[in-house]
């Protein structure tokens, strides 16, 4: 079963300006928080 918990906690940070970096090179804009409001699309080109 997956689950959504970082293992490392100290690593939280770099994996959030990860997520950010990697979206932002698809073209995908994404807020801090809520973003629920993206497309499948948008969604799945990130991995989401």
């Amino acid at each position: 079963m997956a689950s959504n918990k970082t293992l490392v906690p100290e690593a939280k940070k770099a994996l959030e300006q990860f997520k950010m970096e990697a979206a932002n090179e698809v073209g995908v804009t994404l807020n801090q928080g809520y973003n629920g409001d993206l497309t499948s699309r948008q969604a799945g080109s990130i991995g989401g």
